[in-house]
């Protein structure tokens, strides 16, 4: 099996993310956080390169993935709660807090979904419209939950030392609204994005049927 993305493109995708995570690793302020944040970064980026033959994924994913990346090494590097651009964007809409971690979490919930998507149609696991955007939910909002417990554990290992990673700005609703912006982007990827998506899957011909 060939790879759907232009090779091209895979290069320069990588290329871009391994030199956003040098730069940002020698420029950040608090290099504990930065690993923490980043990790499932370094771990994506040679998962994808060694599946990119034989388990090639959608251009749609592929791209959303790269995105996903970005907001999460630029989150590692000022930590969330102080990005640079979630500032503008607090003081353009009057919010109470910088809002860029909430972007990582709605993305946190579109990548895995469509991801699981993609995985669940080309297993022929789960039949049917309805089911599949209930499970694509669901395992979204699961990986967000588990995400949730391993900031918990930080917090308790690390006590006010993790307080950068855990980013909650003194919001005692953050964990809610962090999952609730998960569900949002998992919600996005069966609603919004799943026609475009099945027609990406067919075209590379990686389905080749679709049942409701």
């Amino acid at each position: 099996m060939t790879s759907t993305l232009n090779p091209r493109l895979m290069k320069t995708g990588v290329a871009i993310l391994l030199l956003m995570l040098i730069y940002t690793g020698m420029a950040t302020k608090d290099s504990a956080t930065w690993m923490m944040e980043v990790t499932p970064v370094a771990i994506a980026i040679p998962l994808l390169l060694l599946t990119r033959r034989r388990y090639p994924l959608t251009p749609l994913l592929y791209v959303l993935i790269f995105f996903h990346a970005i907001i999460l090494i630029v989150g590692g590097m000022y930590t969330y709660a102080k990005v640079p651009i979630g500032f503008d964007v607090q003081a353009w809409f009057g919010l109470s807090r910088n809002p860029y971690d909430k972007l990582g979490h709605f993305f946190q919930g579109l990548v895995p979904a469509l991801a699981a998507r993609e995985i669940l149609l080309r297993g022929r696991i789960v039949r049917g419209k309805k089911m599949m955007a209930f499970i694509v939910c669901c395992i979204a909002l699961a990986i967000s939950a588990t995400y949730e417990l391993i900031e918990w554990w930080a917090a308790l290992a690390m006590g006010q030392g993790a307080d950068d990673f855990l980013g909650t700005q003194g919001d005692q609703w953050d964990t809610q609204s962090d999952m609730f912006c998960a569900l949002l982007g998992a919600m996005t990827t069966v609603l919004i994005l799943a026609g475009w998506h099945t027609r990406q899957l067919l075209h590379h011909r990686l389905i080749t049927t679709v049942k409701d």
